[in-house]
């Protein structure tokens, strides 16, 4: 398992409007730690750090080492608030993740072998339903992607869930259905076609 990524934080007494101004103005961003038990910390990281980790992609699904002034609390993100005009980030919420934790987290859909899809070759189209799936997981073992494998799909099949190979102890968070991830469609020139195709066959059938 790889180690943890660390995001340096401080800890901070102010609460409250006036307070997070004021720390966005030194160009942090507000923060708190809550779970596992324990009372909630409040924190301050560093407004490039946390732009930098948010728009990487991921941030809440990956378990981080948070270090407040020498003391590390391990986390995951579990929400965050952007700037409605500006997309920055405004203030910032960590859980607490003991070792034994179990997660529900949105992990991100991989495609692969899609030059081995006879139906995309065909000049057929991936719609992807899901670009993330929710999942339940064991919290030192987050998966960084579920894959798919498109290898013999063709236009008109339905790629589900129960399709997917899923590590160990990890689960689908929707449990009553078999839901789609991804469908091949055909261009709308082969739709065009199949659709003369279909009234000539039955303007034929009509005549006789």
């Amino acid at each position: 398992m790889a180690a943890n990524k660390v995001l340096k934080a401080q800890a901070r007494e102010g609460v409250g409007k006036g307070a997070a101004r004021e720390l966005r103005r030194q160009g942090r961003v507000p923060a708190v730690i809550y779970g596992d038990k324990k009372s909630p910390v409040t924190v301050s990281v560093a407004f490039n750090e946390a732009l930098k980790y948010i728009y990487a992609g991921g941030f809440k699904s990956h378990i981080l080492d948070l270090d407040v002034d020498g003391t590390v609390h391990t986390v995951i993100p579990r929400d965050y608030q952007l700037d409605v005009v500006k997309g920055e980030p405004i203030h910032i919420d960590f859980l607490r993740v003991s070792a034994n934790a179990t997660l529900h987290v949105d992990v991100h859909v991989n495609f692969i072998n899609e030059e081995q899809s006879p139906g995309l070759k065909r000049g057929g189209t991936l719609n992807v339903v899901r670009h993330t799936v929710e999942l339940i997981v064991p919290a030192k073992s987050i998966p960084e992607e579920v894959t798919v494998d498109l290898t013999g799909t063709e236009i008109g099949d339905s790629i589900h869930i129960s399709a997917v190979t899923l590590p160990k102890g990890v689960k689908p968070a929707i449990s009553d259905r078999d839901f789609t991830i991804a469908t091949l469609v055909a261009p709308s020139g082969l739709k065009s076609e199949e659709a003369a195709a279909g009234a000539t066959e039955a303007s034929e059938t009509t005549e006789e």
